[in-house]
C-alpha cells in the first residue's frame, strides 16, 4: 500500500514529526511505500475562494507545489494527517493543505483511501483533542476515509516528553497492523 504522510508541523523536529517517523518505520517494516510530505515547508498559498476550481476537478489558478501534492495524494491508497495540536486544532499549514485539496474531493472520496491522525499536545487534559477528532472524524465522514486511527498525543510538548511517552510505540503499533 502506498500511504501519504502529509506532516503540518512547522517545527522539523517536533514531536509531531516524531510520530510520523515511528509510523513510517512500522509501515516501512511492514511492506508499505512511503509517500513522505512536508506540507509545512511547501510552497503553498491559501485557497482565495475564486472557485474557478468549481471545488471539483477543474484545476486551481494558484501555481505553487500544490498541483503536486495533489498528484501525490491521489496516488496514495492511506493518508496520514500528521500535526502538532494548535489551539484545539491542526496546524495552519496542514489545514491550507487541505483546504486546496478541495478541487480533488471527487477522486479522493471515490477512492475509498484508509486515514491515520498523528498529533503532538503540550497539554494533558482529557479534552484537549475533543474539537480535531470531531474535525478529523467529520473529514472521514465527508471524504469518504476508512479511519485505521488515531494517535493523540497529549503531554508531548517536547522530544524528550514524548520519547518517554507510549505515543511513539503507538504510531508504530498502527503502522504494522495496516
Amino acid at each position: 500500500m502506498k500511504i501519504a504522510i502529509l506532516r503540518g508541523s512547522p517545527c522539523k523536529s517536533g514531536s509531531s514529526n516524531f510520530l510520523a517517523d515511528y509510523f513510517i518505520r512500522g509501515a516501512k517494516e511492514s511492506g508499505h511505500e512511503i509517500i513522505d510530505i512536508d506540507v509545512a515547508h511547501a510552497d503553498i498559498h491559501p485557497c482565495t475562494g475564486c472557485k474557478a476550481c468549481g471545488f471539483h476537478g477543474k484545476p486551481c489558478v494558484l501555481n505553487d507545489a500544490m498541483a503536486e501534492i495533489k498528484a501525490q495524494v491521489l496516488m496514495a491508497d492511506m493518508l496520514v494527517f500528521v500535526t502538532p495540536l494548535y489551539y484545539f486544532g491542526m496546524s495552519a499549514q496542514l489545514k491550507m493543505c487541505l483546504d486546496r485539496c478541495c478541487s480533488i474531493n471527487q477522486q479522493i472520496t471515490e477512492k475509498r483511501m484508509k486515514s491515520a491522525l498523528l498529533v503532538s499536545a503540550w497539554n494533558e487534559d482529557d479534552w484537549t483533542m475533543t474539537a480535531l477528532e470531531v474535525h478529523y472524524e467529520t473529514l472521514c465522514r465527508y471524504l469518504n476515509f476508512d479511519n485505521k486511527g488515531m494517535v493523540l498525543g497529549i503531554g508531548c510538548g517536547t522530544i524528550a516528553a514524548t520519547k518517554e511517552s507510549q505515543f511513539p510505540q503507538m504510531a508504530y503499533e498502527l503502522a504494522k497492523q495496516l
